[in-house]
């Protein structure tokens, strides 16, 4: 499972640009809360040779399948959830996962990632308010 700032990160798919390079379909993880995007840890090392030698000749475009094969599954199986699945499904797992590493920093004492904990909610509440009123 991978982790952000406290929430766990969302698998998905999506393009990167490199330089003038885009290079489309590379696994990511993606954290609901801050927005922070990341090339898959699994394909990092590949990602990076595949968008250097795409950007030495010149390409504009490469879709990152054509050139590496993984097991989708098998990649994103540490993932708690997929940006495929229910935005709001998703969203509710992230708060039920805070409230439970909540209720493990009360337990340790440690203010401070309470207090992080308790942010983290307070934005995962807003965007579930968001996408509560948005299937209305």
């Amino acid at each position: 499972m991978s982790f952000c700032c406290g929430a766990s990160m969302i698998g998905t798919k999506g393009t990167l640009k490199h330089y003038r390079t885009q290079v489309h379909n590379v696994p990511l993880l993606y954290c609901p809360v801050c927005q922070r995007i990341e090339v898959h840890y699994k394909v990092e090392s590949e990602y990076e040779i595949l968008a250097e030698y795409a950007h030495g000749d010149g390409e504009a475009e490469i879709n990152f399948q054509d050139y590496v094969l993984e097991d989708e599954a098998e990649m994103f199986a540490n993932c708690v959830s997929l940006e495929s699945e229910d935005k709001l499904e998703s969203v509710r797992n992230q708060i039920d996962m805070s409230l439970d590493l909540l209720g493990v920093a009360k337990g340790m004492g440690d203010k401070r990632w309470q207090v992080d904990l308790k942010r983290r909610l307070a934005v995962m509440s807003q965007k579930l308010e968001k996408l509560q009123h948005s299937k209305r």
